[in-house]
């Protein structure tokens, strides 16, 4: 990478070009976290000099490393790295760092900065994430390589911090990583004994956990005390942790524990925690450039220290081979190539509109009543075979979220097939996360199933899923009180309308197994965000419809009056008492038109005309939902009526449930009536 024209820049130059770097746009924003880059500077140089497989014009190369920063608060380390090794983030980004409009917001953010394989900051997700990345690496391996044919063969690098360890994601993720053996997974540990909540910001008064031991538990390959701001000694780390990885069935994921000293370099403020989420000073800048050596003014890299970051020419022939590699196996499995390519771009199978079409007719002719939850599991058998990039799972409740189809097969540890379907046990948000790592990677679209409630558990996996954009469905079932037995604790009140409040998420609510098939679809079209599918525990009677197509547009007349006065709205279990009021109130005379809205999302997105058609603004509105009320009264205003619960449930048979709370036909009948006073 040198020349004999350019001097050689040491790793203390590379390292503290890191350093000014961060200290600079930190202090420039007058806002931002210099202690975390100033202290992992030194392994920064290790691996990203020494090891990270990347090609800086190209960071949709499924060839490359990943590397993420789950301590995310540390950004600036990582804007620094993709400005010198050459991707597309100019110096004029830096130097805006944290303000409106830049490609370098306080936390690194998916989509941004070119580079940038995951948005963290949310403590211990990132390295959930990497988790999901490694995951899929394997996977995809087991899928595609062939004798001679290493086509998937890349690492995934995370680091993390005291507080990533601290966050339960961390066990989560963690113990998942080392059963199942994710030996292409290194994480590095920045133990620099720091936190924020005390003067000198020592952690030893409320975290003495072991680490090495806690992840030797785990199953995990620990190389611990490794000085950290020593780049032979982190190098030598990485290398043996990457002959861990290619143990085969015997491989086990490695961490990296490094000593370090946050804000190394910082003649007051080093190793306090005065540096962790604050400037350094204007005084204390000038003290730490005198200290390392750095005489260069703010943001500006000598030739030396640039030419010796510059990784464009190495990228470039790195992916120049992989690409040879591809040629040559696309010569030998045409059909397997084209379908990694496929995958990899985030494709669509060929036929899937045709498929998804012919299943909606079927159901359509076969109009069955059964829980959704099942419709979804039949619609699975379907869509799985049609499109082998889906990847299923739950978290321990598989054989009530339904989630497996007769072509799964369950992601073992030590086994070298590929499966499709994993055992996520308890872990709700781990899962949730390390789901947004598959989907990051890219070659799976990932779905995973837990009950309604215990969304709760995952709720910032699911944030963050929607903030970065990305494909991820979520099978949530057991939607409402309709689950009957198992009692409050169990059964979701506000959580339907709590989702729909989150940005760019797509929950669909469906009433029989004609909407559910169309919710799936509608899921795996969609590349600009997540969805979440709420499915009944309960059978629910099939409703007839004139146009299943109408489905699509998330809310559509399911069933119209002449000279309609009212209409009433509903979503999933709460369909057919909506269809049954509507019988009574035309038996009495009074016309009204159902609404059938199985995704308030997709449905506010149609153009006004149609929603106006559907909701006509003269006619008073009814909306029915086992859930809280408020959510309903931007369709229905004040003036419309709700029937809904606004309390927790009790514990019984889902049919007392539903009555005791006045979900039935007489009680919807008589609200539609109390709306004309």
């Amino acid at each position: 990478m040198d020349s004999s024209a350019t001097p050689r820049a040491s790793d203390a130059e590379l390292a503290n070009s890191l350093r000014a770097l961060a200290m600079d746009a930190v202090e420039a924003a007058k806002s931002g976290h210099p202690g975390m880059p100033m202290g992992m500077a030194e392994i920064a140089v290790a691996l990203w000099r020494r090891h990270l497989r990347h090609n800086p014009a190209n960071t949709a190369w499924p060839g490359r490393d990943r590397f993420v920063v789950s301590n995310g608060h540390g950004s600036m380390l990582l804007y620094a790295l993709l400005h010198l090794t050459g991707y597309d983030l100019p110096m004029e980004e830096l130097q805006r760092f944290r303000q409106l409009g830049s490609k370098t917001p306080g936390h690194p953010e998916y989509g941004y900065a070119p580079g940038v394989e995951t948005t963290t900051g949310p403590l211990g997700q990132g390295f959930a994430n990497a988790v999901g990345m490694a995951l899929a690496e394997k996977l995809l391996a087991a899928q595609f390589n062939r004798p001679g044919f290493d086509l998937v063969d890349h690492y995934t690098y995370v680091f993390m911090g005291d507080g990533c360890m601290m966050e339960g994601i961390s066990h989560e993720a963690g113990a998942l990583a080392g059963t199942l053996g994710l030996g292409k997974l290194i994480a590095f540990y920045d133990d620099n004994g720091i936190s924020i909540d005390s003067d000198k910001g020592q952690i030893r008064f409320w975290y003495t956990d072991d680490v090495p031991k806690r992840f030797a538990a785990y199953n995990w390959h620990v190389i611990p005390n490794v000085d950290g701001h020593d780049v032979e000694a982190v190098d030598k780390a990485i290398r043996k942790a990457k002959r861990e990885g290619k143990k085969g069935s015997k491989a086990r994921p490695t961490l990296i524990c490094c000593k370090t000293v946050i804000a190394k370099g910082a003649p007051k403020k080093a190793n306090t925690g005065a540096a962790h989420g604050a400037p350094l000073g204007a005084q204390e800048v000038a003290a730490t450039r005198a200290a390392i050596g750095w005489a260069h003014p703010p943001f500006e890299i000598p030739p030396a220290v640039r030419h010796a970051w510059d990784a464009r020419e190495a990228g470039k022939k790195a992916e120049k081979r992989w690409n040879a590699l591809l040629k040559k196996y696309a010569a030998q499995y045409p059909a397997e190539a084209a379908e990694f390519q496929r995958r990899s771009a985030g494709l669509l199978p060929e036929g899937f509109d045709e498929t998804a079409k012919a299943l909606v007719e079927d159901l359509t002719q076969k109009a069955e009543t059964l829980a959704t939850r099942k419709a979804s599991q039949n619609t699975l058998e379907v869509l799985k075979p049609a499109m082998p990039e889906l990847l299923g799972g739950s978290a321990d409740l598989t054989g009530s979220n339904l989630t497996m189809a007769k072509v799964s097969r369950t992601v073992m540890p030590g086994v070298a097939e590929a499966g499709n379907h994993i055992f996520y046990g308890v872990r709700e948000f781990g899962m949730c996360a390390i789901m947004n790592g598959i989907a990051l990677h890219g070659g799976f679209v990932p779905y995973g199933g837990t009950f309604l409630v215990f969304s709760d558990y995952a709720r910032n996996a699911l944030r963050m899923a929607a903030l970065m954009k990305i494909r991820v469905v979520y099978v949530f079932t057991h939607d409402s009180i309709g689950l009957g037995e198992d009692g409050p604790t169990h059964q979701p009140i506000e959580h339907a309308a709590s989702l729909r409040l989150i940005p760019f998420m797509d929950v669909w609510r469906p009433c029989d197994t004609v909407e559910t098939a169309v919710a799936w679809t509608a899921a795996l079209r969609r590349k600009d965000g997540p969805t979440a599918l709420l499915l009944s525990r309960q059978n629910v009677v099939f409703s007839k419809r004139s146009n299943a197509k109408d489905v699509e547009r998330g809310g559509y007349v399911l069933s119209d009056a002449e000279g309609a006065r009212a209409v009433i709205i509903a979503t999933g279990s709460e369909v057919p008492l909506a269809l049954a009021a509507q019988k009574l109130l035309r038996d009495s005379g009074l016309p009204v038109r159902v609404v059938s809205m199985p995704s308030t999302s997709v449905f506010d997105r149609q153009e006004a005309n149609y929603r106006n058609s559907v909701l006509p603004r003269e006619l008073p509105k009814v909306a029915v939902e086992a859930g809280v009320r408020d959510y309903w009264r931007k369709y229905v205003g004040l003036e419309g009526a709700v029937v809904g619960i606004d309390r927790f449930g009790e514990s019984a048979p889902a049919g007392d449930v539903f009555k005791h709370f006045g979900f039935t036909a007489e009680n919807v009948a008589q609200a539609v009536r109390s709306v004309f006073g």
